[in-house]
């Protein structure tokens, strides 16, 4: 997914820069309404993230330049919330919504929404190695022992199956599983994983959750 965020504000900026980078998404950053209108002129984006109140230009007219020449999604993310402006908002040709302060695993779900271009329905079952995930009656086995988990421990695995290879940092997983910020004085992921691993690596020979130190967790039938 290719992202454009218009986001004035520094922290909130960088914030959804650096998310949805984690998360493996081309992400461009534009600080001002003039920057993001040129940027999404010259490029093409699958989704862009539009803040309304900004300086050189404010998402409205920004949205209302940009609906002259193409039909990119557009979610606006403001503090606005008055339901005039959430009108206007969708008048202009705005495709979402969303309202600061707001949930980031809530945005990431909205802009793939957003971006399915006809029906596109999640894997039913997802295999690595000899883990195999039956996604919809919600089964785990491995090397055909059926393993129980917990809702949030099948959440975690999930997460790691559909993102096998990839580093996922402790931020990350808080916001995707727990839909919370992660505090660094709060080891709610470093213990789910450990139960996680009790269950999914520890009876097996090959160890699936790797740690990567400093940064998070990795899934991988590599070490």
């Amino acid at each position: 997914m290719n992202i454009l965020v218009v986001e004035d504000e520094p922290k909130a900026g960088n914030y959804l820069l650096n998310g949805l980078q984690e998360l493996g998404y081309s992400v461009s950053l534009a600080r001002d309404g003039a920057d993001g209108l040129h940027l999404a002129q010259e490029q093409r984006f699958d989704v862009i993230v539009l803040d309304v109140m900004m300086p050189k230009m404010d998402g409205w007219e920004v949205l209302r330049r940009l609906r002259k020449e193409a039909d990119t999604p557009v979610l606006f993310l403001t503090a606005r919330d008055d339901i005039a402006d959430r009108v206007k908002g969708l008048e202009l040709g705005a495709d979402d919504y969303l309202i600061k302060p707001f949930s980031f695993a809530e945005l990431v779900a909205r802009l793939r929404t957003l971006t399915r271009r006809g029906p596109i329905h999640e894997d039913e079952h997802l295999q690595v190695a000899d883990l195999h995930i039956d996604v919809l009656k919600r089964r785990v086995s491995r090397d055909g022992t059926r393993i129980t988990l917990t809702n949030k421990e099948f959440a975690l695995l999930q997460l790691f199956a559909t993102h096998t290879g990839q580093v996922l940092s402790r931020s990350l997983i808080a916001s995707r599983v727990w839909d919370m910020n992660f505090d660094s004085d709060t080891n709610v992921v470093d213990v789910a994983v450990r139960r996680l691993r009790q269950k999914i690596d520890d009876p097996f020979p090959l160890k699936l959750i790797h740690s990567v130190r400093g940064i998070g967790y990795r899934f991988d039938t590599q070490p």
